[in-house]
């Protein structure tokens, strides 16, 4: 059995014969945390560093098998990757109120990543990419980016995704919390035509929008 499968070609980006040259005004210190965790001579995972210019930023959602099951949320913002660990999923349902954990920023790379991170590397697992695509502001601020970065400092992040399987309004709340430790944020689907009480789509959706694998295919 192989090591480390991921779905990008040898010498592609995120590899080490392949990363994206660092340019200046590169995301460095936003990525600190993140390189710190991470020896990238096992782990597959992107280093970072790239710049991309996109008119439009994006998001991704990967279910990852490490310790305990649980979904990734990453919002682009600022060149990184806000983070969020939802150990449930996401929920379609607007009564029912996700807990996501904010995790280290991202690189943008990991965008693309899905296989496997050595189980004795930080969040040794399978990586599935569950949904992607593209977001936006949901607010009514009339500068839709400092929308984004107010709402993410105020902490009531609202948003529309455009993905493959997520789509609509949502909304991040920082709860508050006066002990140490990683902030808590309850991860909400507004009321929309895309809002569907009753559902668990965690459950409904089994493989990768990527490239159509399970969690046991992508770690076979």
């Amino acid at each position: 059995m192989s090591k480390r499968t991921t779905t990008r070609k040898k010498g592609g980006p995120g590899t080490r014969s392949g990363k994206p040259a660092k340019t200046a005004g590169a995301p460095e210190p936003e990525l600190t945390e993140y390189r710190r965790k991470r020896d990238f001579t096992r782990t597959a995972e992107p280093e970072g560093g790239g710049s991309r210019a996109r008119h439009r930023p994006q998001f991704v959602i990967q279910k990852h098998a490490a310790r305990n099951l649980h979904y990734d949320l990453r919002l682009e913002q600022d060149g990184v990757m806000k983070s969020w660990a939802v150990p449930k999923g996401p929920s379609v349902d607007p009564s029912v109120k996700r807990l996501a954990v904010q995790v280290e920023d991202h690189p943008i790379e990991y965008n693309e990543f899905e296989g496997i991170i050595p189980q004795d590397e930080y969040g040794g697992g399978t990586v599935m990419l569950w949904d992607r695509g593209t977001y936006s502001y949901g607010g009514t601020d009339p500068d839709p980016q400092e929308g984004l970065r107010r709402g993410y400092e105020k902490g009531d992040f609202k948003f529309i995704l455009n993905g493959k399987r997520l789509k609509g309004s949502w909304a991040l709340v920082r709860m508050r919390n006066d002990r140490p430790g990683k902030p808590q944020w309850l991860l909400i689907k507004q009321k929309d035509e895309y809002a569907a009480p009753g559902s668990d789509v965690a459950a409904e959706h089994q493989t990768s929008v990527a490239t159509g694998r399970t969690m046991e295919e992508i770690s076979g």
